[in-house]
C-alpha cells in the first residue's frame, strides 16, 4: 500500500487496524464463493457490506454475522444468479476493494441528474399522468425505480433537461416540477400524505425507497387486497439473559432479500450482532440477534409489534405481483410518457417498475396486474403488446395462483445452539413463472 508522504507512523497504523479485511476464497465450497470480512463494528457496516454484494445482482444463499466487542466478522456464501460461484477476475477484485472501503461508510455524490422524490396514494393511472407531466416539462427520464405496498406508491426519478442533457438548476423549473406533481400527487383525496422532494445527490435508489416508504408508513396501512404470493411470517422474542432481541424471519427466498430485512433494521436505529441466514430450496430462515444503538433490546409490546409490521412490509415491497413485461427500445422524448398511457387505457396498474436507458435504448421492466389488483387477462396484454409493438415489449413472467397449502413447519434455527426458536407458519404456495410468451405472428 502506497502512503502518502505527509502519512506519520501512528496514522499508517490506524488506517491498517481500521481496514476491514477481506478474504475470498472459492475452494472450500463447491456450490458458492465464500466471501469473509473482519471489520470494526459501527452502526451500519452489515448494510454496506450487503449492499456490495446486492449491487452485483448475486445472491446471498447464507450468512453468518458475528460481533465480539469492538469488531465483528461477516461470512456470505455468495452465487451468480444462475446459482454458480463467481469466477470472473475482475468481479472479486472489485468486491474486495468495495469491501475493504466500507469502513468509511457511503457518501452521496452528484451524478449530473435531478432525483425527484414521490409518495403518495396509488391508483391506476398515476404513473401515466406523472411521466406525462415530466415530458410536457421537457424533462427525460434517465433511470427510475417504482414500488407500491399497501395502497401507496414510492418513486425515485432521476431526470435531465431535455434540451441542455444536464441537470435541471433553473429554480422556477423546478418549482413548477414541482406543483404539477404535488396536484398529480394529490388526486382528489391525498391532500395530506401527498409528497414530492427534489435533490441533485446520487443516493442508493432501493435503500432510498425503503427509507421512503418507512417515512410513509406504509407498514401501518391495510393491504387492499390479500396478496396470493407467501405472506412472510416475522416473531421477535427477547432473550433476557444476554440482552438481545431476536428476530426471525420465514418466507420464501428471493433476490436482495437479506439487504430488504437489514436496510429495515438500520433505519429503525438497531445494530445486529448476530445473525445466521440459511435458504432451502427456494424458502429463507433469517435470525437476528439485535440491540438498540444505546445498547438495550425491546422493550415493549407496541415496540415489538412494530418491528414485525416493519419488517414484514420491507420483504413485501420487493415481493411484485403481477404480469413481468420488459420494453426494449430506441430511446426518444416521450416514450415513457406514451408506454405508460398505453397501459392505462387498457386498465392496467404497475405495481413495480425499473426505468433505465443504455446509450440510446430504453430498457424498462414493469410489473402489471388488473385495476385491482387481479392477474391481467392475457388477452389485454397482447393487444398492449400489438400497440407498442411485439418486438418491443416482451412477456417474461404470467403468474399462476396455486391454492394449495403447504404443510405446517416448524424450523428451528440459533447461533452456537445457545437458543433455539421455532416458527410455524401456514402459507401459501408462491406464483411461479411459465418462461416466456410467444409473440404473435
Amino acid at each position: 500500500m502506497e502512503w502518502p508522504a505527509c502519512t506519520d507512523e501512528y496514522e499508517k497504523l490506524v488506517i491498517r487496524m481500521s481496514t476491514p479485511r477481506v478474504v475470498i476464497d472459492n475452494s472450500v465450497f463447491s456450490s458458492a464463493t465464500l466471501v469473509k470480512v473482519d471489520s470494526a463494528r459501527r452502526h451500519g457496516i452489515l448494510l454496506d457490506a450487503v449492499q456490495v454484494l446486492i449491487d452485483l445482482d448475486l445472491s446471498i444463499k447464507k450468512a453468518y454475522i458475528s460481533a465480539d466487542g469492538k469488531w465483528c466478522m461477516d461470512v456470505f456464501h455468495v452465487t451468480d444468479q444462475n446459482g454458480n460461484k463467481i469466477t470472473d477476475e475482475k468481479v472479486l477484485k472489485y468486491i474486495e476493494q468495495s469491501l475493504g472501503n466500507i469502513q468509511y461508510g457511503r457518501t452521496n455524490s452528484s451524478n449530473g441528474l435531478t432525483a425527484l422524490e414521490l409518495t403518495g396514494t396509488d391508483r391506476v393511472g398515476l404513473l401515466s399522468e406523472v411521466f406525462a407531466v415530466l415530458a410536457d416539462l421537457q424533462c427525460d427520464v434517465v433511470e427510475a425505480k417504482v414500488w407500491t405496498h399497501n395502497g401507496r406508491i414510492a418513486s425515485l426519478i432521476y431526470v435531465k433537461d431535455s434540451s441542455s442533457g444536464s441537470t435541471i438548476e433553473d429554480s422556477q423549473k423546478i418549482k413548477k416540477i414541482e406543483l404539477r406533481l404535488r396536484n398529480v400527487l394529490k388526486g382528489d383525496n391525498d391532500i395530506r400524505s401527498a409528497n414530492i422532494s427534489v435533490s441533485m445527490a446520487a443516493m442508493h435508489t432501493e435503500r432510498r425507497l425503503h427509507q421512503m416508504m418507512f417515512t410513509d408508513r406504509d407498514y401501518e396501512r391495510t393491504p387492499i387486497l390479500e396478496v396470493t404470493s407467501d405472506n412472510p411470517v416475522v416473531t421477535v422474542q427477547n432473550w433476557a439473559g444476554r440482552g438481545y432481541s431476536v428476530v426471525n424471519v420465514q418466507c420464501k427466498d428471493r433476490t436482495k432479500l437479506l439487504f430488504d430485512v437489514v436496510c429495515n433494521l438500520t433505519d429503525m436505529e438497531y445494530d445486529v450482532f448476530h445473525a445466521t441466514i440459511n435458504t432451502n430450496d427456494d424458502r429463507a430462515y433469517l435470525e437476528f440477534y439485535i440491540r438498540h444503538k444505546d445498547g438495550t433490546p425491546i422493550s415493549s409490546e407496541p415496540e415489538r409489534q412494530r418491528v414485525i409490521q416493519c419488517l414484514k412490509a420491507a420483504v413485501e415491497r420487493r415481493a411484485s405481483e403481477g404480469v413481468r413485461l420488459e420494453l426494449c427500445k430506441e430511446d426518444r422524448q416521450g416514450l415513457l410518457a406514451e408506454v405508460m398511457r398505453t397501459f392505462r387505457e387498457n386498465g392496467l396498474n404497475v405495481t413495480r417498475a425499473e426505468i433505465s436507458t443504455v446509450g440510446n435504448m430504453a430498457t424498462n421492466v414493469f410489473y402489471v396486474t388488473d385495476a385491482i389488483g387481479n392477474p391481467a387477462d392475457s388477452k389485454i396484454i397482447e393487444c398492449v403488446r400489438q400497440k407498442i409493438g411485439l418486438s418491443y415489449l416482451e412477456v417474461k413472467e404470467l403468474p399462476l395462483v396455486n391454492h394449495q397449502e403447504m404443510q405446517r413447519e416448524d424450523q428451528a434455527v440459533g447461533i452456537g445452539g445457545a437458543v433455539l426458536f421455532s416458527i410455524g407458519s401456514l402459507v401459501k404456495r408462491n406464483l411461479y413463472s411459465l418462461g416466456l410468451i410467444k409473440s404473435c405472428s
